[in-house]
């Protein structure tokens, strides 16, 4: 079976320590209804459903349960303990999303105590893992998936972490959403790159379409801007397509560029926004979170600038072959997969 692999994945998955003491503890998971039931299906060597309605997705995931268990690991101390599951399972909050499935895994703090680490492997992109419990900052902790995190002590909160920290933890979020696992992003900066053969240009393009994307980002995040990812996905490649197209059918830049660019850009910090709904910002220190994963993905998209300028612009940006043999051949390519991809976000294609 082939699974649609899809843009702004990152964070499909949150889990929250609800409540840690030293006799019993909660925590609860919320993620993609069904992608887990296709996984844990597959792993229990069970036809795939088909289904979206969620009663028969609760009563599929309720079955397999032991499955579940298989890839999460509650340990207090180094010993892990079985917790008990609590499924419910809601329906999409947009229009062509899929139903989330929310787990509370609960039960009792072994005697011994000591300190929660936790374990959850059925993902493997960047998930959050955020203290919650009730009388101090909440905390936030990203992992990838199949490593364990930071031990929680039972006995007290973890101390909340430092701005510095915090915000060098979001800038490393923003940068790896573009480096390595936004191409789509990567595709529409090369193809504001191509157009032009000097720096300063590029610079100005990228500086708007910056500019843009962090005014929708902020707006999107506080609740001013919304529109729904079935929307935004789709226009997003579509933006993609364009700029290449343009880089085939026009020569030399045009002053209307700018504003194009700051026009897709606006519509890339909807996804962006997206992306940092879906795995929360510590409510304690909102901006800073914010302003840390902005500048992790300015600094992806600059590092794709310089690296399209090293290997490509600076050897070859004045010869005479250049827009033949490395703008439209490049810009084709681009187009294409812009092309492709806004039909699958249309789901002309499955």
């Amino acid at each position: 079976m082939t699974t649609t692999v899809k843009a702004h994945e990152i964070g499909t998955t949150r889990v929250s320590v609800v409540a840690l003491d030293r006799s019993q503890f909660e925590i609860e998971v919320v993620t993609d209804a069904t992608a887990l039931l296709e996984k844990m299906e597959t792993i229990a060597g069970e036809p795939v459903s088909a289904s979206t309605d969620v009663s028969t997705l609760q009563r599929r995931l309720e079955t397999l349960g032991p499955i579940f268990q298989r890839r999460v690991t509650v340990s207090f101390g180094g010993s892990a303990v079985q917790p008990t599951l609590r499924w419910s399972v809601a329906p999409p909050t947009a229009t062509g999303g899929s139903p989330i499935a929310t787990v509370r895994l609960t039960g009792d703090v072994p005697p011994a105590g000591g300190t929660l680490t936790w374990k959850y492997s059925w993902t493997f992109t960047s998930y959050s893992l955020t203290d919650r419990r009730g009388g101090h900052a909440a905390t936030t902790e990203w992992l990838e998936g199949d490593t364990s995190s930071s031990s929680l002590p039972v006995e007290a909160a973890t101390a909340p972490e430092s701005r510095l920290k915090l915000a060098a933890r979001y800038v490393v979020l923003g940068f790896t959403h573009i480096l390595p696992k936004g191409l789509d992003h990567v595709l529409f900066v090369l193809g504001i790159f191509l157009l032009s053969r000097r720096v300063r240009p590029i610079l100005l393009q990228v500086t708007a379409f910056t500019v843009a994307h962090s005014i929708t980002l902020a707006l999107s995040i506080y609740g001013l801007v919304s529109l729904p990812s079935t929307i935004v996905e789709p226009a997003i490649a579509l933006s993609i397509a364009y700029i290449a197209i343009e880089n085939i059918v026009v020569k030399d830049l045009r002053p209307w560029r700018y504003a194009l660019v700051f026009a897709f850009g606006l519509l890339h910090g909807l996804g962006f926004a997206g992306v940092l709904k879906d795995v929360g910002l510590p409510p304690s220190q909102f901006l800073t979170a914010l302003f840390g994963f902005n500048v992790g993905v300015e600094l992806g998209q600059l590092t794709v600038i310089g690296a399209a300028f090293l290997l490509v612009g600076f050897w070859f940006r004045d010869r005479i072959w250049y827009r033949a043999r490395v703008v439209l051949p490049a810009s084709v390519v681009i187009a294409c997969a812009g092309l492709y991809w806004t039909l699958e976000r249309l789901n002309f294609i499955a």
